[in-house]
């Protein structure tokens, strides 16, 4: 029913997150102040690098580092 490029529908969701969720927390950090003032390279840094996993530890650890 959903196919694209040969992949199913589950393998297509994984992809959508594999691909989304880092771009999602780019964003967010970009368009965030954060206390200090290499915070935002260091986590955009993380993120690019680490893709997934530097995307998740955004979301546990670096959105609480970030200026109410």
């Amino acid at each position: 029913m959903y196919a694209f490029m040969g992949l199913g529908g589950q393998e297509l969701l994984l992809v959508l997150f594999i691909l989304g969720l880092p771009v999602f927390a780019l964003v967010d950090v970009v368009r965030s102040e954060f206390r200090g003032p290499n915070d935002k390279l260091i986590w955009v840094i993380i993120i690019v690098f680490f893709n997934i996993v530097g995307a998740l530890l955004y979301f546990i650890i670096g959105r609480n580092q970030r200026i109410s």
